[in-house]
């Protein structure tokens, strides 16, 4: 089992920025990838980023190319996305997710094993 605890959501105005963690524990040493997904309301669950544990590999959805970006810090098998230029579009609940082992898609929701709580983002116009 794995868990994962989202962090740094909240209110922000448009042109703003936002830092969010992903710190999971557990079974943590059987990682392929670590993802971002948000939900607004009344829409599905859409990919956001992701990255390649082990290689550093990123991806990222064509939305928030160039403004947002995914990191990650091993050794606190924690997984970030800072968001730089906010737009009220990408007011969402921001959910983490671990998949863990390989997939030819990170891009799908349906790929990933264990997911977090999520975290609030608004973005005010």
């Amino acid at each position: 089992q794995v868990q994962l605890v989202e962090s740094g959501g909240g209110l922000v105005q448009a042109g703003g920025s936002l830092r969010l963690s992903c710190a999971a524990s557990g079974r943590t040493f059987s990682t392929y990838a670590r993802g971002w997904f948000r939900q607004a309301p009344g829409k599905e669950r859409e990919f956001v980023a992701a990255i390649n544990w082990s290689g550093g590999n990123t991806y990222y959805s064509n939305s928030v190319k160039g403004r947002f970006t995914i990191s990650r810090d091993n050794a606190k098998s924690t997984v970030y996305l800072q968001m730089n230029s906010l737009k009220p579009e990408d007011t969402a609940i921001y959910y983490c997710a671990v998949r863990e082992y390989y997939t030819s898609s990170v891009y799908s929701p349906a790929e990933y094993d264990y997911w977090g709580q999520g975290t609030q983002v608004t973005v005010s116009s």
